[in-house]
């Protein structure tokens, strides 16, 4: 555990989604995967949605989503 983590508690972050980048609304050690819930280490987060605002554990979950809402052809 960081020094980072230790000071706020291990808490998940509240994030706003942007392109190529997020902003930090509320200080956590990671955010929660939309798909799988899996818990995201904020320095490993890659991949999200700005239109749905929700974060994603990695590229499949990420299309998986894209599917299940209709922004992207089976």
């Amino acid at each position: 555990m960081s020094q980072y983590e230790r000071d706020i508690g291990g808490q998940a972050a509240v994030l706003e989604y942007l392109d190529g980048e997020f902003r930090v609304v509320r200080a956590g050690a990671y955010v929660i995967c939309a798909v799988t819930g899996a818990q995201i280490p904020l320095e490993a987060l890659r991949y999200w949605s700005v239109d749905l605002q929700e974060p994603y554990a990695g590229p499949g979950a990420s299309l998986k989503r894209m599917e299940e809402k209709g922004l992207v052809p089976r």
